[in-house]
This record gives C-alpha cells, structure tokens and sequence, in this order.
C-alpha cells in the first residue's frame, strides 16, 4: 500500500517504476533493481539540463539564441566537470560560443590560476586571435608557434598553439596543467592510432572542449576516438564499443543500439544543423566572413623587399600619370605575393607555398564534409592554375578553371557539371571572365581568394551563388593577408562602407592618388 508502481515502454520492452515513502525510487531495468534518491535524480536531470545564462558582460558580441544556447551548454558541462564536443553544422559560430564560454570562466576568476590552451589548424592561428580580440578583448592570448617558440613566462588567459607544434611539444605542454583545453577542428583527431592524437591526449586539462562540424566523417570510430580525448573512458574499450555499437549500427542498422549511444553521448555533444527549421528560421541568406592568414617568411621577406624598392621609385616620380601606375604595379605586385610567391616569381612550385593557400585547402575540406558545392574567385589566371594543381594534389580531384581563354561550349559544359553532378565539388573562376551571367546556385560557399577592392564587382561574383534559385544559406570567405596592404585597404572601405560613402567603389585608381606618407602608411606596415 505504500509503494506506487507503473511502467514505461522502453524500445520493444518495460521498464518498471516504484516510488516509496522513503524518498528513494527504485526500477528495474533488464532485470537489475536500481535504487536512486532524490538528488541523484536531479544530478541526472542537470546533465542534460540547458538554463540561459547571461552574456559575458566583457563580450562584444550579440549571441543568436542558438548561439546563446550553446555558450550555456558549455559552462553547464564546465561547471559539472563534463568535456564538451560543440559539432554545429559549418558557419553556425562555434568559435564564437567557445570564445564566449572562455569569457565567462575568465569574469568568473577561473583562469586566476590554471589558463586555456587552444589546438587550432595553422590556418586558422591568426583567425583565433582575431576573433577573440574583436569579440573578447578582454582576454590575453598568446602564440605557441614558430622556429623561435617559447611559453610565455606570464601566462596569458590563452594560449594557441597549432597541432603540429603540440604534437612535437607534447612533452613541453604536458608538464603545465591547464583549467581547459580547446580542440578546434577536432576531426583532427579521428583516429585514436597515430601519434598526433596520442599526444595530445597526453596534455593535462581540468576540462575539455572538442569543435568539429563532421564528428563522424567515415565511421563512428571516428566519433569514439574525438569523444575519448573529450571524456576519456565514456565510451568503454574499443572492444565494447565495437560489439555493443559500431558493429549493431554501422553493420546490422539496429536502431536501438543507434538510440542507446544517442542517449549515453547526448551530455557531451551538441549538435545542431542548418537544416533544422528553428536554426534556419534564424540564420540570415548570406554569412560573410573575413578570413585572416599570416604571411609565410619567404612571403614576409619577399614583399619588404618589394615594397621599400617601390616605394623609392613612387617618391623620385613627379609626372601625376607615372607615379599612379608605379603605385597600381605596386598594388599588383603585392597581390601576387601575398596569392603565392612563386606567382609573382614566375617559377612552378609543387606545394601550396602560401598561407592563403594552405587556408583554402582546409575551407574546401570542411566544406566537402559538410555537403557544400564551392566557387573559388581570382583576378589571376596564373593563380587559378596553380590553385587546379594544389587541390588535385590535396584532394585527388582536379578543379576545373572558368577564365576568359574558356570557349562558350567548354564553359557550358563546365556550369552544367557543377550545377547537376555531384561529384563536381569545386569551381575556380576569374573574377572577369565568370563575375557575371552565371547562375551557380549549386554552390553555398563563395571564396574571394585574392580581393578586387571594389565592393560591387565583389557583391557581381558572390551573386553567382547567392541568387534566385538558392535553397541554402550561403557562405562567403574574403581572404585576407594580416599586416599587408590587403588588411587596411579592407579596413579603408570597411569604415566607408559604414558611413555609406562608396567612392572608392570605381576600383583601385583611387589608391594611386595617396600621398607618399599615405602610401608609406598603407604598404609599410607589411614591410616591418
């Protein structure tokens, strides 16, 4: 009389439940008693439990809610002692959420004593310090990188460092003892053999916080291995977890065994797709994003050089005519350098030999993972070129080119391949010949590889894509060289663009006409 009892459906079977005077439940689950008390249940609950919390006040940023979701969840698992593996769909921001959570811990104090390192692809090393400067200035970063790399001796809130450089510093960045540790592209990580995963599950942190927008790119070992780094042990042996789930799932298709490892990760991934209506229905149709790269030393050296010798020749020059075409050849030289040095050298080089480069790679590989068509714009037919041989040679599949030498029948072909055969994963188009009367709503990532500093013949190109006839939301990547011309041309029309004053939209002649301490300004800075 003093026990309740009923019971509960559970895949094809029961589950029964008693609750007792005592406080305590009981139930019976494939025939084992299982007591549990009041707080037990709500420890339970709070795993999967999500509560808002307020927004960082040192934030500069206005979160989506799903964004403001997501930044809750990761201080939910933090503050329980849970890793986190954040595998939003491509361009949702998890970045943004990351550097959100690591706001909050800091204002939080978190960070007095124990600091968060960040494992990033070297593409996108200048890309973190970026966004966590325009979105957090408040936290100190610092860089674990280079011939010359050393760990700062006041540590700063955050360190980043590359993959390669913790897999040789393993042993450097093991001996410190970190409050998080941050994994960004954790797909880095897919297979649990090799060394670079075996290092990095060799750094000591408090918490673990995993980003990837394909977890399960191949197999669900894939999974189990970059949730293992995040919560080891979560997932058994490779043993088990081949008997219990990747055999039942990835062979015999058994739904319930797919439902019982959906239920036992579900605390530690949060997954969210474009796809889904209340995500989409807060998305905007076009996503920019400034792509920021480091140039390389050869870069670094080889555009100095060129631009003091230019420079001396601008300041001898008094003819108006002949000092603004010295100052555009400058302006195309330098775009050059920054694209790829053996470009400007004219001489072939077998492997990417620049950082823009090294980024496109890596955007076209997520962007293959994530089911995106993408359209890759250059001013440069020579660019172009070298771009088919770098991404056959990354991906096994060569691009084809759409230039102005591309006969009307070749071009037809090419748009009718890319827009109906889905193999057909990239386009490479020169701005003139394919900036406009294409429609190439197959695509949903547009990348600006080198910029025409003309937002209107930009805005033609990425139209390609975003136009009548597009059913996703669609991605735009603006390559940019940090520290070079290329930034603060973009930061000048930024600014005009924000007081609505576009005249500088005609193209690039209006560079020619800077002063010489204009012009010192704008190309020095790289030179430095």
């Amino acid at each position: 009389a003093d026990v309740l009892r009923w019971n509960v459906p559970v895949g094809s079977g029961v589950e029964s439940y008693y609750v007792r005077p005592s406080g305590f439940w009981q139930t019976h689950v494939r025939g084992a008693e299982v007591l549990a008390d009041d707080d037990l249940r709500e420890r339970l609950r709070a795993l999967t439990d999500v509560k808002d919390l307020p927004v960082p006040a040192s934030l500069h940023a206005e979160l989506r809610p799903y964004q403001h979701r997501g930044y809750s969840w990761l201080m939910k698992n933090y503050r329980l002692g849970l890793g986190s593996l954040i595998a939003d769909d491509m361009g949702l921001g998890k970045t943004l959420q990351v550097i959100a959570a690591l706001t909050r811990m800091k204002e939080e104090g978190e960070f007095a004593k124990k600091r968060a390192l960040a494992v990033v692809p070297t593409s996108l090393l200048t890309n973190w310090q970026r966004e966590i400067a325009k979105f957090s200035p408040n936290l100190t970063v610092g860089v674990y990188h280079g011939a010359s790399r050393a760990l700062p001796e006041d540590r700063p809130d955050v360190l980043l460092t590359t993959y390669g450089t913790a897999r040789r510093d393993a042993e450097i960045l093991s001996k410190e003892r970190w409050r998080v540790l941050v994994l960004d592209e954790a797909q880095a990580l897919k297979n649990e053999s090799t060394q670079q995963t075996r290092a990095l599950r060799t750094i000591k942190a408090d918490r673990v916080i995993a980003m990837s927008g394909t977890p399960v790119e191949n197999s669900l070992l894939d999974f189990r291995s970059i949730l293992s780094t995040v919560e080891p042990g979560v997932l058994g042996s490779l043993k088990d977890f081949t008997e219990q789930f990747l055999i039942p799932v990835e062979v015999n298709h058994d739904l319930r065994a797919a439902e019982a490892l959906k239920r036992l990760t579900a605390p530690f991934l949060l997954r969210r797709l474009k796809s889904d209506p209340k995500i989409a229905a807060d998305l905007p149709e076009k996503i920019e994003n400034d792509f920021f790269v480091s140039m390389t030393p050869e870069q670094g050296a080889l555009y100095a050089k060129v631009v003091g010798d230019a420079l001396e020749r601008v300041k001898k020059t008094e003819k108006p005519e002949e000092r603004r075409s010295l100052v555009l050849q400058l302006v195309m030289r330098l775009k050059q350098i920054c694209n790829s040095p053996s470009q400007y050298e004219k001489r072939t080089s077998v492997e990417p030999d620049s950082a823009k480069a090294q980024a496109l790679l890596d955007l076209l590989a997520r962007s293959r993972a994530a089911g995106r068509k993408v359209l890759v714009f250059t001013q440069f037919r020579e660019t172009g070129e070298r771009l088919q041989d770098w991404i056959e040679r990354a991906s096994g599949r060569r691009p084809e080119f759409l230039h102005g030498g591309v006969s009307i029948a070749t071009r037809t072909k090419m748009v009718d391949a890319f827009q109906n055969d889905r193999s057909v994963e990239v386009l490479l188009i020169s701005l003139k010949a394919g900036g406009t009367g294409l429609n190439l709503t197959a695509a949903s990532t547009v990348v600006h590889y080198d910029l025409w500093w003309n937002p209107a013949v930009e805005a033609q190109a990425t139209d390609r894509a975003y136009r009548i006839g597009q059913k996703r939301d669609v991605l735009v990547y603006r390559l940019i060289t940090e520290g070079t011309f290329e930034e603060k041309i973009n930061r000048m029309l930024a600014q005009k663009r924000e007081l609505a004053d576009l005249t500088v939209a005609t193209g690039e002649t209006w560079i020619g006409d800077l002063t010489n301490d204009e012009l010192a300004d704008l190309f020095g800075a790289g030179a430095a």
